[in-house]
């Protein structure tokens, strides 16, 4: 193995041999062997890397063809390299650029000379002898084009690169030795023993492969920073055939291909799958489960979510000039732990769950998400985390707004947040009296390009001692006042109303991801240990008032009783109170002991805390919590699928300006078309040519996604190849 030759080398060095491995970085190329470095220069540095062809092979145990194969260039030039090397030493290597370089075997007589034999169906070979050149030298100026060959009648056209079919491919991926459409056996088995950090993306001639629609998310999904985010939180992952830049494509065309969970993936055909990701096919449920396993135990999902959101700020800090809070309880139906309890809208039940409270930015984006501890409120959330990661993202001297519902009301930190930079909007919370009619007035807004009216209002009240707010009031149709309170004194009320009324976008945001994304789905079950010293409410206390409640119940039932006696009272026998008190003095007894026992217990409620640590209510091996990691993670890929999503339909916009749900239901079935992947090896591109799709409409907007797509130019990560889209 490779650990016994070279011990100790940097991340990312790829092996030659078992004795010599390469290493790129920062455009520098460095050989290693057991010793250390060896020899290093500039990737751009021909002199440089034709010595370095001379001295490893001459130095090493490293073969020509090897050195060729780690290098990509041709294994003739190195034996040239290398034969120079050894007969004049380095300066032989020297290439002088300013020396007029002209051709001196195809010069212009013997071109005209060869271009006339072959024009009269001389083949090379006969042409060659002819003219007293090489037939490799005619071949190369064939390939360059500046001889042109004529085909005989007789002749043969050169055979075409095979393109497989989806029958054929079926039949080839079932006739797999080791597994279904496991076709590069070598690569897997030097994966197995630790000999490859992960199989690199090749692509060959398929036609009408399944889901290559996906590839058009490829640029936007690196411009919204996947695989960037990931290599700077992860690394590369343990050497094997999958590595990360594989499983998070896996995972990113899984959520865009609305593959909800891993165990989808057996619906799908693995071979088709894997052709998009440049493999022979995608990972299996155990493989990708063993790789979001191993990912989770790094403990980096805070770091790959934090990059994310501060390049999105830094692309423009105008977007987290407001940012939309809320949270989003993710129910736990299971009953093998004990998690806190919450309450969840959408089901109207109290139950087991865990709240993820989501900044959204001032386009409702998502930014990033953070997980309470144990279902804490929005307010807590609110100064405890996410203030902080807000400021800093925005950086110092720039004010904030955030933008929330009534859960986040708190005048007194509304005045300590304006003083530290962070303004509000939300809804106020409590009763408050009309105003007149006539202290509104209409105002024009726009809500998603369309026009709206609106009747608005606005004063200043004060909320605390010296604390001036903004109101600022909405009168609708049936009457009803929706009152907005902000800090923001800079803005008009029609920008207010409308801040506050595009929060409802965060409310589909969470509606789209649940269905669309599964962003419910628990990636694992397994749990961890939470803080044992949380505060949690007193079960104590609140036995206590239920028990007062109940005497309560008691003693009103008892006092109505000796109510309706006294008024049923027979004043002809018993005409005074006393007399009526001796005949019922049973009740009277209870009415006074029940009063006497309430008092006692309101007594002890005060002198019960309100919050306890939750180790006194639980066993610690209880206290837990679901696992946070591999569901951050997760959560974060489908965060940058929504974000590249949404870039894709602003692309499209003006072929669905209806709605914005007509335009991502079009990405949706895009992402799912099929299309022939034709690499082009020479001219080094990867044509993907779509199938027609239902409506001309629909095809017109693929085709101009496809030449929006193109100007990108973009690289398929691992390879050289540039990804070319062509629609019908």
């Amino acid at each position: 193995m490779l650990q016994s030759y070279i011990p100790f080398l940097p991340e990312g060095a790829k092996p030659i041999n078992n004795h010599v491995a390469i290493y790129r970085h920062d455009e520098k190329i460095e050989f290693f062997t057991a010793s250390g470095p060896i020899y290093a220069c500039q990737e751009n540095d021909l002199y440089g890397l034709r010595l370095a062809q001379g001295i490893i092979v001459t130095q090493t145990a490293t073969t020509p063809a090897e050195f060729a194969k780690a290098l990509n260039i041709n294994r003739t030039t190195v034996y040239r390299n290398l034969n120079r090397y050894q007969q004049d030493g380095p300066a032989a290597l020297f290439i002088d650029k300013k020396s007029n370089r002209k051709a001196y075997k195809l010069n212009g007589r013997a071109k005209r000379q060869v271009q006339t034999l072959l024009n009269k169906g001389y083949s090379l070979k006969a042409a060659a002898k002819q003219a007293g050149i090489t037939e490799g030298c005619i071949r190369y100026a064939i390939k360059k084009g500046t001889i042109v060959k004529k085909k005989q009648p007789d002749e043969k056209p050169e055979a075409q690169p095979k393109v497989k079919s989806a029958s054929e491919r079926s039949t080839e991926d079932n006739n797999c030795a080791i597994g279904i459409a496991a076709k590069r056996e070598a690569e897997r088995v030097l994966a197995s023993t630790g000999k490859i950090i992960e199989a690199r993306p090749h692509f060959s001639d398929n036609e009408g492969v399944r889901h290559a629609g996906v590839l058009l998310a490829l640029p936007a999904l690196a411009r919204v920073g996947l695989l960037e985010a990931g290599r700077k939180a992860y690394g590369v992952l343990h050497k094997g055939f999958y590595g990360l830049q594989s499983v998070l494509l896996t995972l990113s065309f899984m959520a865009l291909l609305r593959i909800k969970t891993p165990e989808q993936l057996k619906r799908c055909n693995p071979g088709e799958l894997g052709i998009v990701l440049g493999l022979d096919r995608a990972p299996e449920v155990k493989t990708l489960r063993r790789k979001l396993k191993e990912i989770g135990l790094r403990n980096k999902a805070g770091e790959f979510i934090s990059f994310l959101s501060k390049r999105w700020a830094d692309q423009d800090k105008d977007v987290i000039g407001f940012a939309y809070i809320d949270g989003h309880v993710r129910p736990y139906n299971g009953r093998k732990h004990k998690l806190p309890k919450t309450h969840v809208a959408r089901r109207h039940l109290c139950m087991p769950a865990t709240t993820d409270f989501w900044i959204n930015d001032a386009k409702c984006e998502p930014l990033f998400f953070i997980t309470a501890e144990a279902n804490d409120s929005l307010l807590s959330m609110l100064a405890k985390e996410v203030i902080p990661e807000l400021k800093e993202l925005a950086g110092a001297g720039n004010r904030v707004t955030l933008v929330f519902d009534r859960e986040g009301w708190s005048p007194k930190s509304f005045e300590k947040w304006f003083k530290a930079d962070i303004d509000v909007i939300t809804y106020r919370k409590g009763k408050y009296d009309p105003w007149p009619e006539e202290c509104f007035i209409e105002v024009e807004s726009h809500v998603r390009s369309k026009a709206v009216t609106y009747l608005l209002g606005e004063r200043s009240i004060k909320i605390n001692k010296n604390f001036w707010l903004r109101e600022v009031r909405r009168l609708c149709d049936n009457g009803h006042q929706t009152s907005i309170i902000t800090t923001r004194q800079d803005v008009n009320c029609e920008q207010i109303a409308r801040r506050m009324f595009f929060r409802w976008n965060q409310e589909n945001f969470f509606r789209y991801m649940r269905e669309e994304y599964a962003l419910d789905h628990l990636v694992t079950n397994d749990v961890e240990f939470a803080d044992v010293e949380r505060l949690a409410p007193n079960p104590e206390k609140k036995e206590k008032r239920k028990l007062i409640k109940k005497f309560n119940q008691e003693l009103e039932k008892l006092k109505k009783e000796y109510g309706d006696k006294a008024f049923q009272n027979n004043e002809t026998r018993r005409p005074t109170m006393r007399g009526f008190n001796i005949a019922n003095s049973g009740y009277k007894k209870k009415i006074l002991k029940l009063e006497k026992e309430i008092e006692q217990l309101k007594i002890d409620l005060k002198q019960i805390p309100d919050r306890i640590a939750v180790k006194h209510l639980l066993a610690e091996h209880e206290i837990v919590r679901l696992e946070t990691e591999r569901k951050m993670f997760t959560d974060g890929i489908k965060m940058i699928c929504y974000r590249a999503e949404t870039c894709l339909l602003n692309l499209i916009a003006p072929f669905f300006a209806r709605n914005n749900d007509e335009g991502r239901a079009f990405l949706k079935s895009v992402f799912q078309q099929p299309a022939d992947i034709i690499p082009d090896k020479e001219r080094r591109i990867m044509n993907v040519k779509f199938h027609t799709m239902s409506t001309p409409r629909a095809n017109r907007a693929l085709k101009q996604l496809c030449d929006v797509m193109n100007q990108a130019s973009y690289v398929y990560p691992g390879t050289r190849m540039t990804l070319v889209f062509t629609a019908q």
